[in-house]
């Protein structure tokens, strides 16, 4: 497995020069906290997770010309898992143990996900997953190293459920509709499928259910069928060439754009560059940033990091969806580690254990996101022992045919409805597993 080291090893600021350094020698004198990056810059995926990892370690960067955390400088090394699980567990035994053992990973894959779930406890490190992954790990009790901060699948669908229904002028107004689920034929697509079907059985609208083989390049079978029976609403669970794949199925059928509406992973700008102005309708679910080329963290960015010639991609992705959603993710890590140095010891390198209790300690305040470049972009972030998600809300954007526009006002879903389906599923897999519920006194630990 070939192995990427980013030049984010560490950034030193002399007579107000600054330098990144790339030698093991001099990276061995500092500080450092390792922070693994799993990628997919190949594959079916490539177009969609590339810009996640340039914005991830253009972030780290960032950091560390802040002054690092707490004068902890931040180290990123790549490895290539082109989506598939296999290579993304070999991945992380790889790089598991290096630079003095990872703080914590994000694997960017559900499939990659359910594997690491199994190594994470034994090997005590962290794994945040926002966004992906496994619904039920916002179940902290049973999961104590999994960390789908800032919302999953459930929150997701939810929420745009919750949008449908106020477009169709209230739930009840949903009741005799169809709509047709397309999705990932992979556990990642069939993730959405729990809260959906509550959601059908609660407000009386039938679900024609989809699944979509990957990569997804073949479709007219799929749409053939929403052409014959005509679903009132599209919900999409797709992710790379297969979303947009989708788009370009749904103009040839002419089915409306606007009856469109893609989860998290299915509603970036490469999905709709190409299409253009035959995408005009296509609205999509977003937990919580959205494209944020206007924000204080992306001018930084720019100034600090691209304008210095230290990007990691090209310029004009900055501040694009999935580019976002990288430097949340490396944000998210990062505070993290800050939050357990409160409690560990400010400026020293934070081991995978100690940074788990950051994570579910985290209090990311309106305040703290706002100092950090995340104003309009973001809404607090707190966890606990019991929740390891931290957040429900999202907004919904819509493709005016060049750029993504917000359609809705925040919008937070229904914890009352999702509290039960993760609980349940969380109790049965630890049945499966044959685990116990964390203790109060673990919570402290």
């Amino acid at each position: 497995m070939k192995l990427k080291k980013l030049a984010m090893l560490a950034t030193l600021a002399c007579a107000g020069l600054s330098a990144v350094v790339t030698t093991t020698a001099v990276m061995a004198q500092e500080k450092v906290q390792f922070f693994p990056s799993l990628t997919g810059r190949t594959g079916p995926v490539a177009p969609n997770a590339t810009p996640f990892a340039n914005g991830y370690a253009d972030y780290m960067k960032l950091v560390n010309l802040r002054g690092g955390i707490n004068g902890v400088k931040t180290l990123v090394e790549e490895c290539e898992t082109a989506y598939a699980t296999d290579r993304g567990v070999e991945c992380y035994e790889r790089l598991k143990g290096k630079h003095g053992g990872a703080t914590v990973f994000q694997p960017l894959s559900t499939g990659i996900t359910f594997a690491l779930t199994e190594k994470i406890p034994a090997d005590k490190i962290p794994m945040i997953t926002s966004g992906y992954g496994r619904s039920d790990s916002a179940d902290g009790g049973v999961f104590k190293w999994n960390f789908p901060l800032t919302g999953h699948y459930w929150v997701a669908g939810d929420v745009l459920l919750q949008h449908i229904a106020k477009q169709a002028g209230g739930w009840d107004n949903l009741k005799g509709k169809k709509i047709a689920v397309g999705y990932h034929d992979s556990p990642f697509g069939k993730e959405l499928l729990p809260i959906v079907q509550e959601r059908a059985a609660m407000h009386g609208f039938t679900l024609q259910l989809l699944p979509i083989p990957a990569p997804g390049v073949e479709q007219k079978a799929i749409w053939l069928q929403i052409r014959q029976q005509r679903p009132d609403y599209v919900m999409l669970q797709t992710w790379g060439v297969m979303t947009a794949t989708s788009i370009k199925e749904a103009v040839a059928t002419g089915y409306p754009r606007e009856k469109m509406f893609g989860t998290w992973w299915s509603g970036a700008e490469p999905d709709l560059k190409d299409i253009g102005a035959a995408a005009k309708g296509y609205n999509a679910v977003m937990m919580q940033h959205g494209a944020e080329p206007n924000s204080a963290v992306a001018k930084e960015i720019l100034a600090k990091v691209h304008d210095k010639g230290q990007g990691t991609g090209p310029k004009a992705e900055v501040g694009e969806v999935l580019y976002m959603r990288g430097v949340v993710g490396a944000m998210l890590a990062v505070e993290g580690v800050r939050q357990a140095q409160e409690r560990f010891g400010k400026g020293k390198v934070m081991t995978g254990e100690q940074a788990r209790w950051g994570y579910e300690n985290l209090n990311l305040t309106q305040a703290k996101l706002d100092g950090l470049g995340f104003k309009g972009v973001m809404r607090p972030v707190s966890t606990s022992c019991a929740d390891h998600m931290g957040s429900a809300w999202a907004r919904v954007h819509t493709w005016d045919g060049s750029k993504f526009v917000w359609a809705s006002d925040w919008l937070q879903a229904d914890e009352q409805i999702i509290k039960p389906l993760v609980k349940a599923s969380a109790d049965k897999y630890a049945a499966e597993k044959k685990l116990t519920r964390r203790a109060a006194t673990d919570c402290q630990s």
